[in-house]
């Protein structure tokens, strides 16, 4: 049996933004796994768009060698997480595949709210945690204060803590033996093969690349393995540990990270939390897996060129390979045409999801008005989960419509608490408690809905606090809520494609802006066009767009006025009937413009 003390397994956590990216560039050069003149920024956020953004999207792995000062050489397997709340699933999948890790807070900033969640997140998952005190080299760092905030928000003992500057490698060689002697090593229990599959990728020569962290036993190139979920059986072409790039090996063992290719083509066969195991000695226990996610936010993603929608089928099921977080199934529009419907776990998900498409399948997409999952209970008890407002029952057959609510933790700075207060009212939010965290921060926790953090909550939160604010957020249930479905008439015609389920209380604002912009959109027919929104075959708002007036007096440059009267009452009369037997066609632009969101 392999000796597995010499193996350290972790992860790093913290919030967006506190430098958990720029540990791990200190971490790989302090180990010589990059040679420094390979050393850029944010070595494993290999993506553009993770570059550009400054945040970490993917969780990464990577195997690192350290000689420590007892003269003993380790592996580290590292697995670089996410901070933003809507890719918490990718923090939870590597939490799974490690015993401990470092839990990063910004001195200059604190502990905000995802270092509580992230916190919580490991605990439940029986990780051992060595808290990391970073940009201590920082003219405004507050040391003391976050000391505090660990012991009081944390309850982790704030001498424990490494004191690090990962811009400058600072304090980071004594961070290196404090993984050694604190974190644990693993621990196998038995002979039987159990690796556990928490990531892939799709590889158009190769096929799957399948990620695992192997608990017990041993595997290499040659065996056939066996996926428990589905039973199938592939022989193994290749195994490999990432440092950071794939680098082929003889075989993967107990405690290791890394990946294998099999003669696997199709990526629907690969699913996340799966237990890989020898289909010669199959194992009878399979490993827990992970919790079931289920998505918070859909909208639905159409080819911009309806001769794509092949095109982007492929796409979506290649990208949910990569992201097991994300859902669709196909969909009809009669304004769009084909596409699908597709489920996120956030806003800011849905955006890098639509980007990657963009990106790296090229399909030229556009999305539609984003929106949640309602559940509908009808007149004679039963309950349908309902996401397209175009499959809401008629109002005489619905009992109550529920909505799903979230419950929220904001940290805020103490002068900006009323104005948090109104917004969350104004999102028809209640704030539950407050509770103070030190002396010039609270941590507000309300009830909102999620329909009404879905589009500019966020920037409503960041320019009210001056970017001080965090937010993290939890599923918190049903409840029943006077929604209703609002249509916009066009010349009397119900556009499917704009129809949304809303509180009744916003209704008629939102109809007027919808009617307001929908008139600077549609080009003017040879007659007046209505716009109206409806609420139950109730008019709430109109618009009305002016027709063209053709000048048919023109040619009568003198003679008695009832010559241009006979003229324009014949004008008025042909008006009259292509009003009746008119149709209005409204352009795709206006479609794409009102259904992305892009009204104010």
């Amino acid at each position: 049996m392999r000796d597995l003390s010499h193996i350290r397994n972790f992860c790093i956590i913290a919030h967006i933004d506190h430098g958990k990216s720029t540990l791990a560039d200190r971490l790989l050069e302090m180990t010589s796994t990059i040679e420094k003149r390979n050393m850029q920024e944010q070595v494993l956020d290999a993506m553009d768009l993770e570059r550009e953004r400054g945040i970490t999207i993917k969780a990464h792995p990577v195997t690192m060698y350290y000689t420590a000062r007892d003269g003993r050489r380790y592996t580290f397997n590292l697995i670089d997480t996410p901070g933003h709340v809507d890719f918490s699933y990718e923090v939870q999948r590597s939490l799974a595949a490690c015993e401990g890790a470092l839990l990063v807070v910004d001195t200059t900033q604190g502990v905000e709210a995802q270092t509580v969640a992230n916190t919580h997140l490991a605990i439940g998952q029986g990780l051992t945690l060595v808290p990391v005190l970073n940009k201590i080299d920082m003219q405004n760092a507050h040391i003391e204060e976050a000391e505090t905030q660990l012991e009081e928000i944390l309850a982790i003992p704030a001498h424990d803590a490494f004191k690090v500057s990962a811009r400058t490698g600072l304090g980071v060689a004594d961070l290196l033996e404090g993984i050694v002697s604190r974190i644990p090593p693993p621990h196998t229990a038995g002979e039987h093969l159990r690796a556990l599959v928490f990531d892939s990728t799709y590889d158009t020569f190769r096929g799957v690349v399948t990620y695992v962290r192997v608990v017990d036993g041993t595997f290499k190139a040659g065996d056939r393995v066996r996926l428990l979920s589905t039973g199938i059986d592939y022989e193994v072409k290749e195994v490999g540990i990432f440092t950071p790039g794939p680098v082929k090996v003889d075989a993967l063992g107990p405690g290791e990270v890394g990946y294998f290719i099999g003669n696997i083509k199709d990526p629907s066969e690969v699913k996340i939390g799966d237990t890989v195991t020898l289909a010669q000695r199959p194992t009878s226990n399979p490993l827990p897996g992970f919790k079931e996610i289920h998505p918070m936010v859909f909208s639905g993603i159409y080819p911009i060129n309806t001769a794509d929608f092949e095109k982007l089928r492929t796409s979506l099921e290649k990208y949910k390979l990569n992201d097991s977080s994300f859902s669709y199934m196909p969909e009809n529009s009669v304004a769009l045409g084909l596409g699908f419907r597709c489920g996120f776990l956030g806003l800011l998900h849905m955006e890098i999801v639509q980007e990657r498409l963009r990106r790296e399948y090229d399909v030229d997409i556009i999305s539609t008005y984003p929106n949640v999952v309602y559940r509908v209970h009808t007149t004679d008890g039963e309950m349908t989960e309902i996401e397209n407002p175009t499959r809401l029952p008629d109002q005489t057959r619905i009992a109550r419509i529920e909505e799903p609510i979230i419950k929220a933790f904001i940290i805020c700075q103490n002068e900006h608490i009323g104005d948090l207060m109104q917004l969350i009212m104004d999102r028809r939010g209640a704030v539950e408690k407050t509770e103070s965290l030190d002396t010039r921060r609270v941590m507000l926790t309300c009830m909102l809905p999620l329909n009404e953090i879905l589009i500019d909550f966020q920037d409503k939160l960041k320019s009210i606090s001056r970017g001080y604010a965090s937010m993290d957020y939890e599923y918190s249930g049903y409840v029943a809520s006077d929604l209703v479905r609002m249509d916009i008439l066009v010349h009397g015609e119900p556009v499917e494609a704009f129809s949304c389920i809303i509180h009744r209380s916003k209704a008629e604002g939102r109809g007027r802006q919808l009617c307001a912009a929908l008139k600077e959109l549609i080009p003017p027919a040879m007659f007046p066009i209505a716009l109206q929104a409806s609420v139950n075959k109730k008019i709430i708002a109109r618009e009305t767009i002016r027709a063209f007036r053709k000048d048919v007096t023109a040619k009568c440059y003198g003679g008695d006025i009832t010559r241009k009267r006979k003229l324009l009452e014949r004008q008025k009369e042909g008006k009259k009937r292509m009003k009746q037997v008119g149709s209005v066609s409204i352009p795709q632009e206006a479609f794409v413009k009102v259904l992305k969101g892009g009204v104010e």
